[in-house]
């Protein structure tokens, strides 16, 4: 089994902002997939999705973004899963609009989704998927996240979340992050 989170903040007031790059991923992969998102448990909204002979649990915590650990803390427990069964999709201010990174551990990177999952878990040894939104010019960083996409990003950020679905059914089905991250960490927008 794994796990797959989608981080962003719950709320109309909050649906295709920057921050909720995450949210996306999984929204579009579940309208393709035929899913529906139902809860909250765990304090996340959660949809189980069969894929190459596994299931995989999509998430999207309802703890609002600087308290996601709260919610994949729970997820773990419940599903008896460690770190290591899960990948986290995210935003990222320092990539380019819809520009894919992707690791295996490693720090917050100032990013306070992933700094509550690695207090609550208690591991940096998970999966990353991060989206680019750019970086504020002359905006703070909270509106700039809070803010949406302008119409000029509109098929930048949607290339990146069709490469993120890619990336996410390319790393169940072959089972190797590794390769995962050779294939879609070099890809050309």
């Amino acid at each position: 089994m794994k796990l797959v989170i989608g981080l962003g903040n719950i709320g109309k007031e909050y649906e295709k902002t920057r921050h909720n790059t995450g949210f996306m991923v999984l929204d579009q992969l579940a309208e393709q997939e035929g899913l529906a998102f139902s809860g909250p448990r765990q304090e996340a909204m959660l949809t189980k999705w069969f894929y190459h002979q596994q299931t995989v649990i999509l998430a999207k915590p309802t703890t609002y973004m600087n308290e996601s650990g709260r919610s994949v803390a729970a997820l773990l427990k419940y599903y008896d899963l460690s770190p290591a069964d899960i990948l986290v999709i995210h935003d990222d201010m320092d990539l380019p609009t819809g520009q894919l990174r992707l690791r295996q551990k490693g720090s917050a990177g100032g990013h306070n989704g992933i700094k509550s999952i690695i207090a609550a878990v208690g591991d940096e040894k998970f999966k990353r998927l991060r989206i680019g939104i750019d970086h504020p010019e002359r905006q703070t960083v909270v509106n700039w996240v809070l803010s949406r996409f302008s119409k000029n990003q509109q098929p930048e950020i949607m290339n990146g979340l069709d490469q993120a679905i890619a990336a996410i059914k390319f790393w169940l089905e072959t089972d190797d992050f590794s390769q995962t991250m050779n294939e879609f960490n070099h890809k050309e927008k």
